[in-house]
């Protein structure tokens, strides 16, 4: 089933570490990279070239078994929609599946699983991808497959709003009907005022029940043109296998003008703000606080690196601090963690957060979560601290190539979102290149911003921890 991006999640998709640096705090530490990789540079040794018609094409062989993950990513997404439509890329996304002159309705993912693979797609603010897993001699046809809807979709009203009512019951049963996704959205919205991150993937129930065919078709000929897509094939293929196929299926597509990405900025805020929400469905009181943070993309001072780094620090396992700190010393959390993603085509974000263990009221919760980050701006962290989050860290990116879809879904990303394989393939160097001075100042600059945004998930007054 199709599916979206709820409220910025950062551990959606199964990203790998290299784009996405995310609290996990039940997790054991990886084991550490032998120190002779530590400043080597590559992750996934990718083979690329372009299409005469603009589309980007990047594989990465992985000769192990005969399977390949097939990925095309478009770079538009929720926060490039016209305002008033919110939801639109996603409901482009499912109604994508609604067949064409070659492929009736529904047909795709039944051909796709007869053939033993499997398919999904999915919409974020930046990008909308849509992937399969198939047998090496099935890859062909997938391609053929995904090239035919890329140009020929074909859309009428008795298949658009049926589906319509559909990603209108997903989203009830996917945020409505879920406190911590009602939150977040609260949070999101209240942290960007203006810019398109403060608006939900998924769309505005009032403007989700408004959207029409009509729309759907202006936004998949506006934007879905090869010249704005990128396919990316890992696995049991090579690149000079791969690009004859390329050209005969996507080369095929005329190219067409795509407009350049205008978003507005978001205004300067100096408050901070709260979002609270109580509700008889919460079994699990939570806070979180959220700054704007620099992303990949938008990153002036270089900070994005050293707070990948940060987030290891704080939040990378059993040992992390925030872990050892309110888990296991003070007794005082469930979980507590340090999340912060830098693939965005704008700013990011990055958010500290708890769960208070039994009987541990939730203002006693926060006052000791609030101390660990006071902990942090004052003294920092230590180079120790620094090069061990480093070892681990460049571990996960040397088993990172190991996985079958990891590689596609991260370069993927990154390239939807303005990075070069160049920089995705630098990663190990430049995390090798943080210091303690580097994570101390990346971390005072984000966190000591006092335009933050709490939110705090509770039962209702009278049942709190």
């Amino acid at each position: 089933m199709p599916a979206y991006f709820p409220a910025r999640r950062l551990a959606a998709a199964g990203f790998l570490a290299l784009t996405m640096t995310v609290a996990a705090p039940l997790m054991p530490a990886p084991i550490a990279a032998p120190p002779a990789l530590a400043a080597e540079k590559g992750v996934f040794f990718p083979e690329s070239f372009t299409l005469s018609n603009g589309m980007q094409v990047v594989v990465v062989p992985n000769h192990r078994v005969p399977v390949v993950t097939h990925m095309v990513w478009y770079k538009v997404g929720a926060a490039d929609e016209e305002r008033g439509q919110s939801g639109i890329a996603h409901f482009l996304e499912h109604l994508m599946f609604k067949g064409t002159e070659q492929i009736p309705p529904g047909e795709f993912s039944r051909i796709v699983a007869k053939n033993g693979g499997r398919d999904n797609a999915f919409t974020s603010y930046d990008y909308t991808a849509y992937y399969q897993n198939v047998a090496r001699d099935r890859l062909e046809m997938v391609m053929r497959m995904e090239a035919d809807r890329m140009a020929n979709l074909k859309l009428t009203d008795a298949v658009v709003y049926p589906e319509r009512d559909v990603i209108i019951e997903e989203r009830r049963q996917r945020v409505e009907n879920e406190p911590a996704d009602r939150i977040g959205e609260q949070i999101n919205a209240t942290m960007f005022v203006h810019h398109p991150y403060g608006t939900p993937v998924i769309g505005w129930p009032q403007e989700m029940s408004a959207l029409t065919r009509e729309m759907a078709e202006r936004f998949y000929k506006t934007w879905y043109t090869p010249n704005n897509a990128i396919l990316v094939v890992s696995g049991d293929v090579t690149a000079a296998e791969l690009k004859p196929l390329a050209e005969r299926y996507y080369g095929a597509i005329p190219a067409r003008p795509v407009p350049e990405r205008k978003r507005v900025s978001e205004p300067p805020m100096s408050a901070a703000r709260q979002v609270v929400l109580r509700d008889e469905e919460v079994r699990q009181p939570s806070v979180r606080r959220t700054w704007i943070a620099p992303s990949y993309r938008v990153d002036p001072d270089g900070q994005a690196y050293a707070l990948q780094v940060l987030a290891e620090i704080m939040s990378g396992g059993t040992t992390s601090r925030l872990y050892r700190s309110l888990v296991v010393d003070q007794k005082v959390a469930t979980s507590a963690w340090l999340g912060y993603g830098a693939t965005a085509w704008d700013m990011a974000t990055l958010s500290v957060g708890a769960s208070p263990a039994a009987g541990v009221p939730m203002d006693k919760l926060e006052s000791a979560l609030w101390a660990e980050i006071d902990k942090l701006l004052k003294s920092g962290v230590t180079e120790e601290e620094v090069a061990t989050a480093r070892k681990r860290m460049l571990a996960a990116a040397a088993y990172a190539r190991d996985s079958l879809t990891g590689p596609a879904q991260t370069l993927g990303a990154a390239l939807a979102t303005g990075q070069s394989l160049d920089d995705v393939e630098s990663w190990p160097v430049r995390i090798d290149a943080v210091t303690a001075d580097r994570v101390n100042a990346a971390a005072r600059a984000v966190l000591s911003q006092t335009n933050h945004v709490t939110g705090l998930l509770l039962p209702p007054t009278g049942k709190d921890s």
